[in-house]
Formats: C-alpha cells, sequence, structure tokens
C-alpha cells in the first residue's frame, strides 16, 4: 500500500515533445503527503547546493505568518533543531525566507504580479517555485490569474547574464475542478479521465495519484463518517473533483430547444436544452440565424458574436448545469469548446 506520496517518477519524466518539463502538475485525494514531498525537496536542495526556491501563493494576506504555514509540519519531521523565519519586505509585495538565519528564498503572492516587476532582480537566485492549492475550492481565483503566474514566473526566470533561466515549478493541488483555469488553459480538462495517472503535454507532466492510506484514514474518522453523505467528505477521501460531476460524451436523441451558438477556434457549436432529460447537449451542428451567439476568444469575437463578460450571468447558469452533472456533449471538440467558455 503507497502510504505517503513520491514524486520520483513525476521529476524524472519528459514532457511530450521530449524536453525536461517547466510545469509539474501533481493532484491527489487530500492528506496524501504532496505537500510535505516538495515542502522537504525545496529545503534539501537548498541545505545541499544553495539553491533558492520561491513560495507562490494567490493573495496577499496568505503571505502572513508564512514560516508556520510552510515550515511547521517538515520542520518537525524532517528538520528539527532547525529554524525557519520570514521577514516581510517592500511593505508586504514579498516575504524573504531564511533558514537557520541563511536566506533560502522567498514568498510572493499572483496578485502582486505588477508591483513584483520592479524586484525582479531580487528574484534571480531563485532555482525553482512551488505553487500548493492551485486549484481553488471555491473557485476565488485572481483577476488574469494565467496572465499573471505567466508575469512572475517572467520576472524570476531571468537575470545570472540569461535573458530565460530554467526555472521548474511544481503546482500541487487537491482534484477540485476540471474546468479550473489551469487545465482549460493547457488543454488538460478534455484529456483527463478518471483512470489517468500521468498526461504529458508541451513544457508540462501532470501525476494524478491517489494515496491508499491517507484514503482510509479518512474513511475510517468519525467526524467524516458523521458526514459520510456529503460531497465534500467522498472529495477528501477518494480522487473526487469536488465541483464536478463526470460529464460524458454521448448521443442525444428526442425533443430539445435551442439555446446559443458558441464560436471557439474559428468554429460553431450549438447547445440546446432536453427538457424532458434534464440535460444540456453540445454539438457542432450550429443554427447561424439564431440571435444568442457567443464568443468564448477575442480571436473569434466579430459583429455577430458578443463576448462573454456581456453574458455573465448567462455564462454563470451554465457553469452552475456543468458542476451539476447536466451538460453531455457529442464529441470532444464540443467539450473543449464548452470547457473554454465556462472556465473560472
Amino acid at each position: 500500500m503507497n502510504k505517503y506520496y513520491d514524486g520520483t517518477r513525476l521529476l524524472s519524466m519528459l514532457d511530450a515533445n521530449g524536453n525536461k518539463p517547466e510545469i509539474y502538475i501533481c493532484t491527489t485525494n487530500r492528506t496524501g503527503g504532496k505537500t510535505t514531498y516538495f515542502g522537504r525537496l525545496l529545503i534539501n536542495k537548498w541545505i545541499q547546493n544553495g539553491e533558492k526556491f520561491c513560495l507562490v501563493y494567490r493573495f496577499n494576506y496568505e503571505l502572513d505568518n508564512i514560516a508556520d504555514k510552510f515550515y511547521k509540519d517538515i520542520g518537525s519531521l524532517f528538520f528539527t533543531g532547525r529554524t525557519f523565519e520570514s521577514k516581510r519586505k517592500a511593505s508586504g509585495i514579498y516575504h524573504d525566507l531564511f533558514l537557520d538565519n541563511k536566506q533560502c528564498g522567498y514568498a510572493i503572492s499572483l496578485n502582486s504580479a505588477d508591483q513584483l516587476k520592479k524586484y525582479s532582480h531580487l528574484f534571480s537566485d531563485v532555482s525553482r517555485m512551488l505553487f500548493d492549492e492551485f486549484q481553488s475550492e471555491t473557485n476565488h481565483y485572481c483577476a488574469n490569474e494565467i496572465e499573471k503566474l505567466l508575469s512572475v514566473h517572467t520576472s524570476i526566470a531571468r537575470g545570472q547574464g540569461e535573458q530565460v533561466r530554467y526555472v521548474p515549478i511544481y503546482m500541487l493541488s487537491n482534484p477540485v475542478s476540471l474546468i479550473n483555469p489551469y487545465y482549460v488553459e493547457l488543454g488538460i480538462s478534455g484529456r483527463l479521465k478518471k483512470d489517468t495517472k500521468f498526461l504529458k503535454g508541451a513544457g508540462f507532466v501532470l501525476e494524478q495519484g491517489f494515496i491508499e492510506s491517507a484514503s482510509k484514514a479518512q474513511k475510517e474518522s468519525g467526524f467524516n463518517r458523521a458526514f459520510r453523505r456529503n460531497k465534500y467528505t467522498a472529495y477528501s477521501s477518494e480522487n473526487i473533483y469536488l465541483n464536478d460531476n463526470l460529464s460524458f460524451i454521448e448521443k442525444m436523441d428526442g425533443k430539445s430547444r435551442y439555446i446559443c451558438t458558441l464560436r471557439y477556434n474559428g468554429n460553431n457549436f450549438a447547445i440546446r436544452e432536453y427538457d424532458e432529460k434534464g440535460i444540456l447537449y453540445c454539438d457542432d451542428h450550429a443554427d447561424l440565424s439564431f440571435p444568442t451567439r457567443i464568443s468564448t476568444t477575442t480571436d473569434d469575437h466579430d459583429i455577430n458574436h458578443v463576448m462573454l463578460k456581456r453574458n455573465e450571468f448567462f455564462i454563470q447558469n451554465l457553469r452552475y448545469l456543468f458542476e451539476k452533472g447536466s451538460f453531455r456533449f457529442k464529441n470532444l471538440r464540443c467539450k473543449d469548446a464548452v470547457l473554454s467558455a465556462l472556465k473560472y
């Protein structure tokens, strides 16, 4: 039985192009040990080779008490007798991190991406980054979060005589939603299946793990047994996405009502409602005369298609129905179109 997470295989993988990836994504059921594994890795790399690290958080307030958040558990388990502390810098835009009074890294927030550009020269000694909980359980993400992560990584991956340095980022999470912004942006949403263990893409590798001992411990907890009917219990003990039911690719028949046309990557897709079955269905037989037409990207925007923000309430309703498992798709292209439109 696999008792704790071991990232050896993930870190040894090459990406889809046969190159060393710069993004390592790891999801497991809760309390599986992935945060401990990668936190310990960062500390060991500093102790052994003097390689500094950067901890990535979403919002600035999360940097408070960063020393305890990051180090308390791994310090008591693996680094007894050592001290770890942080010092607030630049009015709290970032924190310096210290192990035994020697600087070992930094902690930053994505929401401070613009301000961090001014301090990019300070981060030129960072060797690797860690972004824990990259999926939000409440779907509370920064505005333009992907762009902010790109900006932060660009600010860090420079210097030392190089325009762009190799700085890998470890992104960890429990399985929350298939339409989280990272899965959609990297094209993972339409490829990931329940039995997928490893997945490769251009520049990234992903591991979808399951830690049996953690699952057993969660199930045997008296507290969790009391709330066994709550979906959060299944999410924490099994590798089940908290905010998604499985959405299927299948054929539909019977009477339907046309809802709208989605335009995605230059192609038009139809959203239909099957009232009697309580299902929304996406296929590639669009009615171009129907007045409600929505583009999912700026490249698809023209005079006949309104952008998503002008239909935000409508999109919120579709997103709610997706999370309740009420969507079906004709094929993967249709599924990708809907995932792009509904991403957070």
